[in-house]
């Protein structure tokens, strides 16, 4: 194997990785997400009709949604970077 063949093989492993990374963040991020539906489906759909225990876990589950969003959208900017 060439040093050329060997570093474009490298470089396939390490797109690859990248892509696996970011569709783990996607369905991360989609489980909290639907996790939050249900939990306000419970309540109506209003965070107003929840309780203050389902209120609490409401705001623990939407500010670690939002760093899921924040880590798919810092993967897929680096992903359309490398194209």
């Amino acid at each position: 194997m060439t040093p050329s063949s060997q570093s474009e093989n490298q470089s396939t492993a390490d797109e690859l990785a990248q892509v696996r990374a970011y569709q783990e963040s996607v369905l991360h991020y989609e489980a909290l997400d639907a996790q939050i539906d249900q939990l306000l489906q419970s309540a109506g759909g209003r965070t107003e009709d929840l309780s203050d225990e389902a209120y609490i876990r409401y705001r623990e589950l939407a500010a670690l949604r939002d760093l899921a969003y924040n880590r798919m959208m810092q993967l897929g900017s680096r992903l359309l970077d490398e194209i």
